[in-house]
């Protein structure tokens, strides 16, 4: 049938690569893109992406990046803003403040910077932590033995 698409991947959805900077090619510029981002070479500059980005083993990235989820597992100096998951595998290199909902650091990985983790709704969850507000919340919710 015309402009169906037969293929079933067992219930699996893939993201489909809208854009490719292959292995060698160099990318100088800001980049912005309505599907998955896939980087095997090098963008000096920054990436803002609807869809997913994916920085492979020898791709590198100078610049900020913003996109849906982010796979790393080349070299990124700069910034991620992520609304869903940013993995970092083993060979993965990040120099950069995140930002991200979900945060996951394979062994190996390196990752210097600072995290803030936001909510689902895409808020930022870092409200400052007062411990004296955190120990009187937490003494009037547990009953002592004299209370009983």
């Amino acid at each position: 049938m015309l402009g169906k698409n037969n293929n079933t991947d067992s219930g699996k959805t893939q993201a489909k690569i809208g854009t490719l900077i292959g292995p060698g090619a160099v990318f100088d510029g800001n980049i912005t893109a309505p599907e998955t981002i896939r980087i095997d070479g090098t963008l000096n500059g920054d990436c803002t992406c609807q869809g997913n980005v994916i920085l492979g083993t020898d791709g590198v990235i100078i610049g900020n990046v913003e996109a849906q989820n982010v796979t790393l597992s080349g070299k990124v100096t700069g910034d991620v803003h992520v609304y869903g998951k940013l993995e970092l595998f083993s060979t993965a290199k990040l120099a950069g403040n995140v930002t991200a909902r979900s945060l996951i650091v394979d062994e190996d990985a390196c990752f210097d910077g600072k995290c803030t983790m936001t909510t689902m709704q895409g808020e930022t969850s870092s409200k400052s932590f007062d411990r004296k507000k955190s120990k009187a919340a937490e003494s009037e919710s547990i009953p002592t033995a004299e209370q009983n």
